[in-house]
């Protein structure tokens, strides 16, 4: 019933926000009107009755759907990668964030032989870089790799976290172009880089599974970093990335 209020939420869900994210960066902001707050389970019940009703706010939220389901955990098993260095080795000071420069890896697969995504994205501030990828090759994700990191000065390249994928076969090519040193998680481990594994389901609001990827282009993945890059996130006190 507040006007002031709904073009705020209505916004917010414009730029793909969550309602957390949304509930979250209205707490930030100073205002003597008490009737600017909202609970993001408000906003969802709210979303969900629109979309009940017809309305089609619920294309804003990450996955798309009319109501919530239950979500799975999973992982995967791959064979080992010789020279591969283990995630035990890594410097304890990644796990706790408490610098940036330390980043994980993977791959968001388009459909079977359709190309992908290589993204990166920095543990600490969850700022995401990716490129287009026309196979799951160990050179292409070189070429990613490098491509994506092309601009990041070298006191923020230190550490790069992956899984098992054939496509990081070539670590030490990627070490040698990028200035990181690449680790590998354990198998069946993807916790191990839940940060990544977040936000590819991220991206995956905007490349859904089974999407052709093989014609992406720069621009397109771009304007989808653009808006991740600058969404509040509840792990950053609902401070974006980018700030």
């Amino acid at each position: 019933d507040h006007r002031q209020l709904y073009r705020y939420v209505v916004a917010g869900l414009s730029l793909d926000w969550s309602p957390e994210q949304i509930a979250g960066r209205l707490r930030r902001t100073p205002t003597a009107d008490a009737r600017m707050r909202v609970s993001h389970e408000t906003i969802y019940r709210w979303v969900y009755r629109d979309a009940a009703e017809g309305g089609s706010l619920f294309r804003h939220l990450r996955c798309h759907r009319r109501r919530r389901i239950k979500q799975g955990r999973y992982g995967t098993g791959r064979g080992l990668i010789p020279g591969r260095i283990s995630i035990a080795e890594r410097p304890a000071i990644v796990e706790r964030r408490a610098r940036f420069g330390d980043w994980e890896g993977d791959t968001v697969e388009g459909a079977r032989g359709k190309g992908g995504i290589a993204s990166l994205v920095e543990r600490k501030s969850r700022y995401l870089l990716a490129a287009p990828l026309a196979d799951k090759s160990a050179a292409t994700m070189v070429s990613g790799a490098k491509g994506a990191l092309n601009r990041v000065p070298a006191i923020l390249c230190k550490t790069l976290t992956v899984d098992n994928g054939k496509e990081f076969a070539a670590f030490k090519r990627i070490e040698e172009q990028t200035g990181l040193s690449v680790y590998f998680a354990d198998p069946y481990s993807a916790w191990q880089r839940g940060c990544n594994e977040n936000t590819n389901g991220l991206l995956r609001q905007y490349f859904p599974k089974g999407s052709d990827l093989s014609g992406l282009s720069r621009s397109a993945l771009a304007s989808a970093l653009k808006r991740l890059n600058h969404r509040p996130r509840k792990c950053l006190g609902y401070r974006s990335p980018h700030e």
